[in-house]
């Protein structure tokens, strides 16, 4: 704090910054949240600095698990939503996870298929002849005029 502050702009940077640190994201994001419909527009005070609720941080921490399990912005908004319902919304976030996890399982193929491919060019490349042209360069080359 510098000399002659009052120290409320300190307080605030701290309170500021908790809701995101403990997640790992930072101020930047959780504005971001905010703007995208993810976070509440928190309180202002006199000043105009954001006054973040309590459960700010526990949002903050849903979020970015969700995003670190694959689940887009859109995905966890209906997440949040269902998580703020009165009744049980297991069975459809149970159905979104398990559609989540065939999108994995799709990803994964798609990997493992560019893998494959990438080690066949590789050996391609180590078994050429040192005057020939790049076996690799030459299979991008196919695929572009295809």
């Amino acid at each position: 704090m510098r000399a002659g502050d009052s120290g409320a702009h300190h307080n605030h940077d701290h309170h500021h910054r908790r809701a995101g640190r403990t997640a790992g994201v930072n101020v930047q994001t959780v504005r971001y949240y905010e703007r995208r419909g993810l976070m509440p527009r928190p309180a202002r005070s006199p000043a105009g600095y954001r006054q973040y609720r309590p459960d700010a941080t526990d949002r903050v921490t849903f979020i970015k698990r969700a995003q670190d399990l694959g689940f887009s912005l859109e995905e966890i908004t209906e997440l949040l939503a269902l998580r703020a319902r009165e009744v049980s919304a297991c069975a459809v976030v149970e159905t979104r996870t398990r559609d989540k996890i065939a999108t994995v399982n799709r990803k994964i193929a798609e990997l493992e298929r560019m893998k494959r491919t990438l080690k066949r060019l590789a050996a391609k490349c180590q078994a050429r002849e040192p005057t020939s042209e790049c076996p690799i360069l030459e299979a991008l080359e196919e695929a572009r005029d295809a």
